[in-house]
């Protein structure tokens, strides 16, 4: 079987990683714990064996909560391997969590396969990944800058996971009861420099492994800024930046799961609801 196509640099990625000041915040990362405490909080379910797997290890919690019982997760560093993390610890996990690194796999159907070759039978696998318009508007403004003072495009936002294509790899891994949905977070900044450099301050400087080799210029940058402010600028100044936090949940199947009913077994037919 061929090797997918190399799109991100995650050697790049653990570089930026190490480079980070201890303690620098990460509100990305906070929106996404939230998120994810909301959901398992809603579980009547046990998960004496979990994992959890984010860029930051130590960041990462070390317990969890479902509506049932309280659990420990075991937490495994994001990009400090391969990038697809074919050095799994050694299953069954009743639940795994991946968060934050989706995004920036070279082999999503293959990372997603073997996160599912871990899972206990009726285990949950919950991943967390930025896509749909993420950063759109910074993606639009180096685009138009690239195009004024270069005359040409150069790849500098990585591309995004779409809603609508998470289903089917939870669907191609066989995973059951796949669910795929999206939390959108609009983030306002002073400037576009703002989010430019809070965006190196956690790591997530341009990931790609075709990026440019030579750094932006000032007068790119400005040019970038520029359009930015020009087309998602708000009437006090400050520019509008895009977060869509792509959610997805899928279930190692088991015999006692909830099953679709088969075509043509209702018992009850829809005209007669409608008459009620």
């Amino acid at each position: 079987m061929a090797n997918p196509p190399k799109i991100f640099d995650t050697t790049l990625i653990a570089r930026h990683l190490a480079r980070r000041a201890p303690g620098t915040p990460n509100f990305v990362m906070d929106l996404v714990l939230g998120d994810l405490q909301d959901r398992l909080s809603t579980l009547i379910r046990d998960f004496p064996r979990a994992l959890i797997i984010g860029p930051d290890a130590d960041g990462l919690p070390r317990n969890g909560q479902s509506a049932s019982a309280g659990f420990a997760y075991r937490r495994l560093a994001a990009f400090a391997g391969s990038d697809d993390l074919s050095d799994l610890p050694e299953g069954p996990f009743d639940l795994i969590v991946s968060l934050l690194h989706l995004q920036a796999v070279n082999d999503v159907p293959g990372y997603i396969a073997r996160l599912r070759a871990i899972l206990a039978p009726d285990g949950l696998l919950t991943i967390a990944a930025l896509g749909g318009d993420t950063l759109t508007e910074l993606r639009e403004a180096f685009l138009a800058a690239d195009s004024l003072v270069t005359g040409g495009a150069s790849a500098r936002v990585a591309p995004m996971i779409q809603v609508r294509d998470a289903g089917g790899l939870l669907q191609r891994a066989g995973l059951a009861l796949p669910v795929a949905d999206v939390e959108t977070h609009i983030v306002r900044y002073p400037t576009p420099f703002a989010l430019m450099a809070e965006l190196k301050s956690l790591g997530a400087a341009n990931p790609l492994a075709d990026r440019p080799r030579r750094p932006a210029t000032p007068t790119l940058l400005a040019a970038a800024a520029n359009a930015y402010a020009e087309r998602d600028a708000d009437p006090d100044g400050r520019v509008r930046a895009t977060l869509d936090i792509i959610w997805l949940s899928g279930w190692a199947p088991h015999e006692n799961q909830q099953k679709p009913l088969k075509p043509g077994s209702a018992t009850t037919r829809l005209g007669d609801v409608l008459k009620g």
